[in-house]
C-alpha cells in the first residue's frame, strides 16, 4: 500500500499538486480548488499537533473498526466524507498559488515524522503504519477529487 512516508510516494502527490490550476474544478463536492488546498494544508497541520481537532462522539463507538476497513487496501475513500469542523475552509477565496507549496511544505515534512502513533479525531489512536496510508489516501482522494 502506498504511505506518504515514501519518497517516491510523496513526490507523486507533490508533481500532482503542482499539476493543479486556479481552474481546476471538483468532480464532486462542495470545495473550490482553493478550499481543498487550505482543507489538506489544514489537515497536515493536524497531523503536525499545529491545529487540534475534537474527538469525535461517534469516533469513539466506531472509529477501530472504520479505521481497519479504511487502511486495508488501495481503495479510495468514499466521496463527500465528513472531516473535522477544525478542518473545513469557508473562505471562498484565497491565493492558490500559495497555498499548493504550503501543502507540499508540510507533505515534505513527513520525511521526518517521528511520532510513533497519533490520535485521529474518528479513528482514535493510529500507528505511524496506518496513518502514513491515510495520509495518503486522504491527499489522493482530494486530488482525484480536482481530477489531479
Amino acid at each position: 500500500m502506498k504511505t506518504v512516508f515514501d519518497k517516491a510516494i510523496r513526490d507523486e502527490l507533490i508533481g500532482r499538486i503542482n499539476a493543479l490550476n486556479p481552474n481546476s474544478s471538483p468532480q464532486w463536492g462542495k470545495m473550490n480548488i482553493y478550499q481543498m488546498l487550505k482543507h489538506c494544508t489544514l489537515w497536515e497541520q493536524m497531523i503536525a499537533g499545529e491545529v487540534p481537532c475534537k474527538r469525535v462522539f461517534l469516533g469513539r463507538i466506531i472509529g477501530k473498526w472504520a479505521l481497519k476497513n479504511s487502511v486495508k487496501d488501495e481503495a479510495p475513500m468514499m466521496k463527500n466524507a465528513a472531516s473535522s469542523p477544525e478542518l473545513i475552509v469557508h473562505e471562498a477565496t484565497g491565493d492558490v498559488a500559495a497555498q499548493k507549496q504550503q501543502w507540499i511544505t508540510m507533505i515534505e515534512k513527513n520525511a521526518n515524522f517521528l511520532a510513533p502513533a497519533f490520535m485521529h479525531p474518528f479513528f482514535g489512536e493510529m500507528t505511524k503504519e496506518q496513518l502514513g496510508y491515510f495520509i495518503y489516501k486522504h491527499h489522493d482522494h482530494h486530488l482525484r477529487q480536482f481530477g489531479g
